[in-house]
């Protein structure tokens, strides 16, 4: 709250700076001035949009951290290419939003990209922005793999939950878990692939899988496995109590056409469009580059207009 404080009365004095500036326009037709003040208010514009957005998160977990977790639809290293993009763009998106990432799981494509990760976001309201993100997404493009240079679509899913905090309890029986090692792959030093300190839990009444393999000790991994397995049982609760369950075990979640809530379309022409808000954006580079807020905040009007309608 402190820090919303801060910033809404950071704006008042910005707003004041930009009125004083009008105000000497009118004296004196500076162009360098005008040349700023028409920068200022560009910038004051998406100030007062980034504050539009937080009035939007009304869900009680919206403040929270949060989880995802990509993987490859069938298509192979095409496929697991388009997850490692789609990674990007969210590493991109959080650089902007200057949040923190940190790596939970991965593991590298045979050949190229990714054929799974899970990755932890830290930032204020991480996960009210990134739960409009929860989805399978599509690409389409003349694919750098196939020698014959055919247009290919591919899937990626994206599955979003928020972080369980500290002081949250959920009874977890050891009788409901199925606990296996197995030694880590791809990036994380001179560890991997030397011993079984990757972990991979499954809550057996449930299915839910969770694995993580991006600390040194199995102890580690464990906890951390741990963590997310509790915040994906949460969340499935609470989807129970809203008697809008969906599952969260991505085997459930075909990963194909006619499921996607994004396409992005580099052949033949390029766009971006977001299939629930029917969104489109023209520049597809732009979108992967992490200019994602358009989306986010679509998805989160048209969320509470959905409400007001109910």
């Amino acid at each position: 709250m402190e820090n919303e404080l801060s910033e809404i009365e950071n704006m008042e004095g910005y707003i004041g700076n930009i009125e004083a500036s009008i105000e000497l326009l009118g004296f004196d037709e500076d162009k360098e001035m005008l040349k700023e003040l028409k920068i200022s208010i560009i910038d004051l514009e998406s100030k007062i949009s980034n504050l539009e957005i937080r009035k939007l998160f009304k869900d009680k977990v919206d403040y929270k951290n949060a989880i995802l977790t990509l993987h490859p639809g069938a298509g192979g290293t095409e496929a697991q290419d388009w997850v490692e993009m789609l990674y990007r763009m969210y590493l991109r998106w959080c650089e902007k939003k200057n949040f923190q990432v940190n790596i939970l799981d991965y593991l590298a494509g045979d050949e190229a990209g990714i054929k799974s990760i899970s990755f932890e976001v830290v930032g204020e309201h991480a996960y009210g922005y990134l739960k409009s993100e929860n989805g399978v997404h599509r690409l389409i493009r003349i694919s750098p793999f196939d020698t014959n240079k055919k247009r290919h679509t591919t899937f990626a899913s994206v599955d979003v939950i928020p972080e369980i905090d500290d002081e949250e309890i959920i009874d977890i029986k050891d009788e409901d878990l199925r606990i296996d090692t197995y030694r880590a792959s791809g990036a994380g030093g001179q560890h991997v692939n030397k011993k079984d300190s990757a972990v991979r839990i499954t809550h057996l009444p449930s299915g839910i899988v969770v694995q993580c393999q991006s600390e040194r000790s199995q102890l580690t991994n464990k906890l951390a496995a741990m963590k997310i397995l509790k915040s994906k049982l949460l969340e499935f609760n609470r989807l129970q109590e809203e008697n809008n369950l969906k599952s969260l075990r991505s085997d459930q979640k075909e990963i194909a056409w006619g499921h996607q809530i994004r396409s992005y379309v580099f052949q033949p022409y390029q766009l971006v469009k977001d299939h629930r808000t029917n969104i489109e954006v023209g520049s597809v580079e732009a979108v992967l580059d992490g200019e994602l807020d358009q989306f986010i905040k679509g998805f989160l009007y048209g969320g509470n207009n959905n409400e007001n309608n109910r």
